[in-house]
């Protein structure tokens, strides 16, 4: 009863603000620039700002968000195909009022299932929208024909670099590739383990620059992330770097990133412009894959 009371204040919540579950992909052009960690950290800044949240790893095969919290996960997204149990009953409880399903092994890729099983993972994601104010979906990292379909369907797209060259021209050649077949989709850039404040600075410059000049596209430049050693240290300890010290220099730089992307947000929702359905765009591209 609790469940469906607090489902029922989130939708006529939403309606009195005319917004509706917003869902974000997380990528990055290559691996080892920190996406889930970062996926993490963001998620648990949210939900510690009051939002419901559920964090999906759907880094398939390489899945390690219950590792990085500390949790051994029986049951992971796989699941949800291969033994047809509810999603109601893979959502894990991390901290902070925090909601997550764990990735699995066996499974190269949701989306090359066959029509039924597609069928039943939108009916069970589209029952537990209502719960949340958000679905943050941890990618793997690259892309494929296969991870297209999420991707062109969410509301925003979350692209994680560091300022290495190769991870630079990596994070440029994903956000083109996804360009080219949605347009309207809306990048936010984030640099990694920036060893100064201005090495990240002139890394999104760079970026958004390229993106403005070659394909005409412009993004949102969301923020910098310093090298902390702090990080593998939370890691060693299965502790987010949120919890595991809030004070350091990273922990402070991810609840400033969150906060000028909520009052970014904001601005967004005061426009007459209204968010696509994710789960109606969802279906339709899978349907057509």
């Amino acid at each position: 009863m609790r469940d469906q009371a607090e489902s029922l204040r989130l939708r006529l919540s939403r309606m009195n603000k005319g917004t509706e579950t917003k869902a974000i992909a997380v990528i990055s052009g290559k691996g080892g620039v920190g996406k889930s960690n970062f996926s993490l950290n963001f998620a648990l800044t949210l939900s510690k700002r009051g939002f419901h949240v559920l964090l999906f790893d759907m880094d398939i095969g390489m899945g390690n968000i219950d590792i990085l919290l500390g949790q051994s996960s029986h049951t992971t997204i796989i699941d949800l195909f291969h033994r047809h149990i509810s999603i109601h009953e893979l959502i894990k409880k991390g901290p902070s009022n925090l909601s997550f399903i764990a990735g699995g092994t066996g499974l190269t890729n949701i989306f090359t299932m066959d029509h039924k099983k597609v069928d039943y993972f939108l009916e069970q994601l589209q029952s537990i929208s209502e719960q949340y104010d958000y679905l943050i979906f941890d990618m793997g990292a690259g892309i494929s024909e296969d991870r297209l379909q999420l991707l062109m369907a969410v509301h925003e797209i979350f692209v994680i670099t560091t300022p290495e060259p190769t991870s630079i021209t990596d994070a440029y050649a994903t956000m083109k590739y996804i360009h080219m077949q949605e347009k309207g989709i809306p990048f936010y850039l984030i640099v990694n383990r920036a060893q100064t404040d201005q090495e990240g600075r002139e890394t999104l410059h760079r970026l958004k620059n390229a993106m403005k000049q070659f394909l005409g596209k412009e993004v949102t430049k969301l923020g910098v992330l310093p090298e902390d050693r702090t990080v593998s240290k939370a890691v060693t300890r299965q502790t987010p770097f949120l919890l595991f010290d809030p004070t350091t220099k990273i922990s402070r730089a991810m609840v400033e990133l969150t906060d000028r992307y909520l009052a970014n947000r904001t601005i967004d929702e005061s426009s007459t412009s209204r968010p696509v359905n994710f789960f109606a765009k969802l279906r339709q591209f899978l349907l057509e894959r």
